[in-house]
């Protein structure tokens, strides 16, 4: 079918890469974590954040949580192929159930004297975050919230003497009384 006014057919419309963050219940065993990156790296899609830890340990189950981008259909391919394993009891995107609790932890340490100290504690108040550890010469803030939270507090640690950062990945669930 050629548009109007045209000799070329209608292309299809190129769909944009959109952010889903999925959760994976596998089992705790050697090697289950690997397998499931390896369906990442094999197929080249690429993965923002990963977390994974055991959540019920009577029944050796972890749960693994990892955000990833891609179009719409990508990212049904992503879910179908995890949902392949063999080792893999659910997935479940939270993107599309909508509107998930998504937090993270932020270790941001600072250093600095005199008025950039004094900015950077102002502004550790007013993000909620606590010293865990300082000197003199540094400070060592925990911040925890949403991702756009943390990134911020980090952009604004920059020009205070911002030294290193180190960050656990997202951690989600879904809203509602439901289960994974």
């Amino acid at each position: 079918m050629a548009q109007p006014g045209s000799a070329y057919p209608l292309e299809k419309k190129e769909q944009r890469p959109e952010t889903h963050t999925m959760t994976v219940l596998v089992d705790n065993e050697p090697g289950v974590l690997a397998r499931v990156i390896g369906l990442f790296a094999g197929r080249g899609y690429n993965i923002e954040s990963l977390t994974v830890s055991e959540t019920e340990h009577e029944a050796h189950l972890s749960r693994i949580t990892v955000v990833t981008s891609g179009p719409p259909m990508v990212i049904e391919q992503i879910q179908h192929q995890l949902e392949r394993l063999i080792p893999v009891h659910a997935v479940t995107d939270l993107t599309v159930k909508g509107n998930p609790l998504e937090r993270e932890l932020a270790m941001i340490k600072v250093a600095g004297k005199g008025e950039k100290r004094v900015e950077a504690l102002r502004l550790a108040e007013a993000f909620r975050a606590d010293v865990i550890d300082s000197s003199t010469g540094h400070f060592i803030f925990q911040v925890t919230g949403e991702q756009s939270k943390i990134e911020e507090f980090i952009a604004l640690m920059q020009p205070l003497g911002l030294v290193e950062v180190a960050r656990t990945g997202l951690a989600a669930i879904s809203r509602g009384p439901e289960r994974m």
